[in-house]
């Protein structure tokens, strides 16, 4: 039996390009962005003994004053049913960036690689007060590992009876 369940893929880079220019409207050119895109790495385990497969920023990230910051991966991910991936923080995004995931551990459903936005898969970071109440702000590099996808099986109940059909994106189930 293969515990071999998904495979990451960039999403389109019209895709990329529009939820760039959502996010950092003008900051970046067409060609930084093909750049940007072009230099996407796919996530990967770091040894054969990792759970997780680190996920990097596509773009250098300036965290200012507390502000929370969405970013587009660039990457998607199918999998086998009765999976989902979970994105959690690396352990090195506190230490290192006294930074944290705002929704702290994010689901993406095997059911999301069909949404309207190709099932991108966006991270929202947010920057924490340092012990000593003085905050610097947080400069990230372009492709630092900054999160990490665990896949994990999950089951249903006996009487389930979903029958919904996942039609948009990011945050689309409204539940």
């Amino acid at each position: 039996m293969s515990n071999r369940i998904a495979k990451f893929e960039k999403v389109s880079y019209e895709e990329f390009e529009k939820s760039m220019k959502d996010v950092f409207f003008d900051l970046y050119s067409d060609r930084a962005i093909r750049e940007f895109y072009d230099a996407i790495q796919l996530p990967a385990r770091s040894t054969s003994g990792s759970a997780g497969y680190d996920f990097r920023t596509p773009v250098p990230l300036a965290l200012i004053d507390w502000r929370d910051v969405v970013f587009p991966t660039g990457i998607r991910c199918k999998m086998a049913d009765g999976w989902v991936l979970l994105i959690a923080p690396r352990s090195g995004l506190g230490f290192k960036y006294t930074t944290r995931l705002a929704n702290t551990v994010g689901v993406i459903d095997s059911d999301y690689y069909n949404a309207k936005n190709e099932g991108h898969i966006k991270v929202k970071l947010r920057t924490e007060q340092s012990l000593h109440g003085i905050h610097d702000n947080v400069e990230i590099p372009q492709g630092a590992a900054i999160c990490q996808g665990i896949f994990v099986p999950y089951g249903i109940t006996e009487d389930d009876a979903c029958d919904g059909v996942r039609t948009g994106g990011f945050g689309s189930t409204g539940a």
